[in-house]
C-alpha cells in the first residue's frame, strides 16, 4: 500500500533519525536514497556517522548492510526513485542536499519538482522524505541564500501537498503536522 511521508526539521534536530524509525517500522528491504556529496573531510564525516546509524555501515553505493540499501542521487533523485522496485520502502535524505545540489549545477528547478512529484506518485510501497524547515531563521545575507530560502520553501509545500503525513521535528521531538 502506497504510503508518503514527509519529515521536516532544523539542522541536527533529529529529523534524519525518526525518519529511519519509520522506515525500520516497515518490511525489508529498506532503500536509502543519499543527496549528499562529499567535498570535504568534515562532510565525509558526516555521512559516515548517518551509515553507521543504520544498523551497520555501508562501504559504498548500492552496497548491501543488513536491510539497508543505499544510492547516491545527488542530482538526479527522480531518475534514481524511478529504478528502484515501486512497492519496496525507501528513504530520501535530503531535499535540501538535493535542491542546493541542482542550484549549484544551474539546473532548472520547476521541472526537477515535477519530475520528483511524479516519481513519487508512481510509487507503491512506502515512502519517507526528509527536508530541512529552513524558513524560521533570519533572512539570508546573499541572493543565493534567499533564493535558496525561498526556493526550499516552495518544494517544502509541494512535498508537503502531495504527503499522506508531515511530521516536523524539533529538538529530537517529532510533532505531526499533517
Amino acid at each position: 500500500m502506497r504510503s508518503l511521508h514527509f519529515v521536516l526539521g532544523g539542522a541536527r534536530s533529529g529529523k534524519s533519525r525518526h525518519a529511519e524509525t519509520l522506515i525500520e517500522a516497515a518490511p525489508a528491504p529498506w532503500h536509502y536514497i543519499a543527496t549528499a556529496q562529499a567535498f570535504d573531510d568534515e562532510m565525509r564525516e558526516r555521512i559516515a556517522i548517518h551509515r553507521a546509524r543504520r544498523k551497520g555501515a555501508v562501504a559504498g553505493p548500492g552496497e548491501v548492510a543488513g536491510a539497508w540499501q543505499t544510492h547516491d542521487a545527488p542530482l538526479d533523485l527522480p531518475g534514481v526513485l524511478q529504478t528502484l522496485p515501486a512497492r519496496e520502502t525507501v528513504l530520501v535524505d535530503c531535499l535540501t542536499l538535493w535542491l542546493s545540489n541542482l542550484m549549484l549545477n544551474d539546473h532548472a528547478l520547476k521541472p526537477a519538482a515535477e519530475r520528483l512529484l511524479a516519481a513519487l506518485a508512481a510509487r507503491e510501497g512506502t515512502t519517507v522524505l526528509v527536508s530541512n524547515e529552513v524558513g524560521f531563521g533570519i533572512v539570508p545575507e546573499t541572493p543565493l541564500g534567499r533564493r535558496f530560502r525561498d526556493e526550499a520553501g516552495f518544494l517544502n509545500q509541494k512535498v508537503a501537498a502531495a504527503a499522506d503525513s508531515v511530521t516536523l521535528v524539533v529538538a529530537g521531538l517529532p510533532m505531526k503536522v499533517k
